[in-house]
């Protein structure tokens, strides 16, 4: 196994069945945390950070972050994702990256690169069958060290991929990073809908901009007939939240298989189809979200 960063790679090794990851005490005791809300930190050398939450799981957040920080990338901009879904990582599928990471002169983490982008993602130091069985603390040390322990070596924006919910990983990152503003992905279906209503009452309880709802598998085109279907409902509840909460409507992805096999080939549809039509949903997106945040 190459180096790591020495408190990442001691809760991998947790993970796998190691003991005492941290050098806590033997009896298992935890040092007091230190009280009150921690100051929100901008993540070094970085300029822009947008965070892509879905408050729901199933919804093809991690699609979505992943072909915006290609469109990212494909616009000019110096782009990178990370992968903040420590138990569920998608990144290393969706980049198809399977290394793990060398260190910085510094002891920071080097982030790995495909098709412009840099990325940064748990599944790198653990492997893609090993679980994550960490308690509060641990997990917490890991999402610091991830989120202030990557040597990103200057980027326009960084994107990321938070995971479902809005627990304390959300929570952590909202507080406790410069955050430009939000995404919330969501389907047209009314328990995502719901979701995602809690989700941005959490952005706004923690003083985060919602940049706007972006509505993913909205339609599907029959290959044969060309007849639209709304699996999961039409687009009118979506537009109906975003005039209610005076959010923008920011896009529309279609539901259509090629986004998620060329997803799950390792080359999402920015990369897969350049000039496509639904390449360009995700352009438009990355041209809109750039704007909002002055890149």
């Amino acid at each position: 196994m190459r180096p790591t960063n020495r408190c990442l790679l001691q809760a991998s090794r947790a993970a796998l069945g190691h003991e005492n990851p941290l050098g806590l005490p033997k009896s298992g005791t935890i040092p007091r945390m230190q009280r009150g809300l921690p100051q929100k930190r901008a993540i070094k050398d970085v300029r822009k950070v947008i965070a892509v939450s879905s408050a729901k799981g199933g919804v093809g957040k991690s699609t979505v972050a992943a072909n915006l920080s290609l469109a990212f990338a494909r616009l000019g901009h110096r782009a990178g994702i990370l992968d903040v879904d420590i138990f569920g990582p998608s990144i290393p599928t969706l980049f198809n990256l399977s290394e793990e990471p060398r260190l910085s002169s510094n002891n920071q983490l080097i982030p790995l690169s495909n098709y412009g982008v840099k990325t940064m993602s748990m599944g790198y130091l653990l492997g893609p069958s090993a679980p994550v069985v960490w308690r509060g603390p641990i997990l917490m040390k890991a999402l610091q060290q991830l989120l202030h322990e990557v040597d990103w070596g200057g980027l326009d924006v960084l994107v990321l991929d938070l995971p479902p919910g809005t627990g304390d990983t959300q929570l952590s990152v909202a507080q406790q990073v410069v955050l430009d503003g939000s995404v919330i992905i969501t389907t047209p279906h009314t328990l995502s809908l719901s979701d995602a209503v809690r989700g941005i009452s959490m952005f706004d309880k923690v003083s985060v901009p919602v940049l706007g709802l972006v509505q993913n598998m909205s339609v599907f085109t029959c290959p044969c007939c060309a007849t639209q279907t709304h699996v999961f409902g039409t687009s009118d509840k979506v537009k109906q939240l975003c005039a209610e909460r005076q959010i923008e409507f920011l896009a529309d992805v279609p539901l259509h298989p090629r986004i998620a096999e060329d997803a799950q080939e390792g080359k999402p549809t920015v990369v897969a189809e350049p000039g496509g039509e639904r390449a360009e949903v995700f352009m438009s997106l990355a041209r809109r979200l750039g704007e909002k945040v002055g890149l």
